[in-house]
């Protein structure tokens, strides 16, 4: 009753109700593609990749977004750029741009400490959204769903198999960085709500727990987006009753929806429900 008293009364909470269910959602959108091309290192090689943005933004007084998303961009080029021109993997590729993005991000976060709270950064402070931040999240929130449901056929063939969608005419590559064009975005927006460290969790844990859950894609994602959301309400409510920070909170109720899916899903060699009589089956995903 406490917190819904003081939703009703403060903006700020207002703001931080509302930007932390859109995060909710289109993490759980992009989440899901995130996790069935094991694109996991990348959310996290992105979310790393951002924190010179930030830095930069604050040392020139512009929004925060505008410095992270760039350096986001160029994280996801310059890792795609190393592994064609290269002999060397993925993994590698995004390991180097990970650690040399964040190492320039720590100095720049040094140089410019007078202005940046360092500690909300790394772990978010939902509490201190601005207003123009909720909008610009319900912006990206709702060009993520547009062009997902515009591109949902692309998007679930190049998935699946690439050889069939590159038969089909399509070209992966740019599905790819089209893709990661658009997990910047939710990354960039989510920054403020879990921070940087913790953007990767929001992307993977309830994008996973619907994977335990279900065996359409379609589903998948309406059940991601809802995981996340009241991951999202949780764990401000938990965050702001005990005064806790926001983003491990946030993360912590996701987890715990998670390890209750675990235990009890078909998928899981936990659960109480043999999957021998599913076979293989279980661990498929459709349409």
């Amino acid at each position: 009753m406490i917190f819904i008293e003081a939703v009703k009364e403060y903006n700020f909470l207002q703001q931080a109700l509302i930007t932390s269910i859109l995060v909710g959602i289109s993490s759980g959108v992009i989440g899901s593609f995130v996790v069935l091309r094991g694109m996991s290192l990348m959310g996290d090689a992105i979310s790393h990749a951002i924190l010179p943005g930030v830095a930069i933004s604050y040392m020139l007084g512009i929004n925060f977004l505008i410095g992270s998303t760039i350096f986001g961009i160029l994280a996801a080029l310059g890792i795609g750029f190393i592994s064609d021109k290269s002999p060397l993997k993925n993994d590698s590729a995004i390991g180097i741009i990970l650690s040399s993005f964040l190492a320039l991000g720590m100095i720049l976060v040094t140089m410019a400490k007078s202005s940046t709270n360092l500690y909300h950064i790394l772990f978010g402070n939902i509490l201190a959204v601005q207003r123009v931040d909720m909008w610009i999240t319900l912006v990206v929130t709702m060009l993520v769903l547009l062009l997902v449901i515009i591109f949902y056929k692309e998007l679930f063939v190049s998935t699946f198999d690439e050889t069939i969608a590159k038969s089909y005419g399509l070209n992966t590559k740019v599905i790819h960085y089209f893709l990661m064009v658009l997990l910047t975005l939710v990354t960039v927006v989510a920054l403020q709500t879990v921070g940087v460290i913790l953007v990767v969790a929001m992307l993977v844990i309830p994008a996973s727990t619907a994977y335990l859950l279900t065996n359409k894609l379609s589903h998948m994602i309406v059940l991601s987006t809802i995981i996340g959301m009241v991951s999202s309400v949780s764990g401000l409510y938990f965050s702001f009753v005990n005064n806790f920070a926001s983003g491990p909170t946030i993360v912590m109720s996701a987890t715990i929806l998670f390890i209750l899916a675990f235990i009890f899903s078909k998928k899981s060699t936990l659960s109480f429900k043999s999957n021998k009589k599913r076979g293989k089956k279980s661990n498929e995903i459709s349409v």
